[in-house]
């Protein structure tokens, strides 16, 4: 045997060893970690499996590899590149993703430096509390409060006709459904997301702090100089997250404030999906090779982000 032979397993068996060693000691983390893993494995690996149906002419019933399986290629996917609707849906879920990014992904951050350079903790406290509570407001009952107050016969609609001004169908105009969307789900989440951010931030030293006071630093210049760089790798990694699920919106909201006023900006890809799988006569082949268009393009949109983060920054995911 080789010396760098007998070197290179000397130093396997120590790697295994050491590995031994954390898994004794680390055992009782790891018996807690088991479950999510396996929560992970079931409804996000296994499902995996359910891709090969873009390939397929698809029934519901049929098994998905049997002898008698019918395979289509990439027929699903030439069918919605050249389906009348493909512009239309990808504008629709481009702008609705792109504009709630634009809007609602600085909120968070903004209102964390916010909270934390109150002077009255307490005050913080309550007002995160306030900011959070949305977040546990279902999406039915979301989308019945819009219609309570921009409804035809809303709250809204009310002050308005008290103001000799005449009512206006909100849900049924297509200029008004992108506002109420982006609007009302910032409003819900904002407070929520922030909650990484005011963590990261209760790691930064007073000492800082007490030293840009001692050399004559303004509270914005304190929040600038030490409070954002503190949370900058924090607001990196969420970036690049939040890019490769840009297309990810998902379609429970948009159906429940769907009206055939407004179809025209309020047909997403994910409702396309759903309405094209599961509803009048189902097609699942072409339905999941649509669902895994989008899911495509969110990696590409995540590889791109992450590999310009990596060139221009220290953060990254990989």
């Amino acid at each position: 045997m080789f010396k760098g032979e007998s070197s290179y397993i000397a130093g396997a068996k120590g790697n295994f060893g050491k590995m031994i060693k954390n898994l004794r000691r680390n055992y009782p983390l790891l018996f807690f970690l088991l479950p999510a893993v396996v929560v992970v494995i079931l409804f996000c690996y296994l499902p995996i499996y359910g891709i090969l149906i873009a390939f397929q002419d698809f029934m519901p019933g049929d098994k998905i590899l049997s002898d008698t399986t019918i395979w289509v290629g990439f027929d699903n996917f030439s069918r919605f590149f050249n389906d009348f609707q493909f512009w239309p849906l990808m504008k629709n879920t481009f702008l609705l993703c792109i504009i709630g990014f634009v809007i609602g992904f600085p909120l968070p951050i903004i209102m964390s430096l916010l909270l934390n350079a109150l002077k009255s903790k307490r005050m913080a406290k309550f007002l995160q509390t306030v900011y959070n509570a949305p977040h546990f407001i279902s999406l039915v009952v979301m989308v019945g409060m819009l219609y309570l107050f921009f409804g035809r016969y809303g709250l809204v609609n009310n002050i308005a006709e008290k103001l000799g001004f005449d009512r206006y169908s909100y849900f049924l105009e297509k200029g008004a459904f992108r506002p109420m969307y982006i609007l009302s789900s910032n409003w819900q989440d904002f407070g929520w997301s922030a909650i990484i951010y005011i963590a990261a931030l209760s790691n930064v030293e007073p000492e800082h702090h007490e030293a840009a006071v001692i050399d004559g630093a303004s509270r914005f210049q304190r929040l600038i100089h030490i409070d954002f760089p503190a949370i900058t790798p924090i607001v990196s990694v969420m970036l690049i997250m939040s890019i490769g699920g840009l297309m990810g919106v998902g379609y429970e909201k948009v159906l429940l404030m769907q009206t055939a006023g407004n179809l025209s900006t309020s047909e997403i890809i994910a409702t396309y999906v759903y309405k094209k799988g599961l509803t009048g006569v189902p097609d699942q082949g072409y339905a999941t090779a649509i669902g895994l268009f989008n899911s495509i393009i969110n990696v590409i949109l995540l590889i791109i982000a992450n590999t310009v983060s990596k060139k221009f920054s220290e953060n990254s995911l990989w």
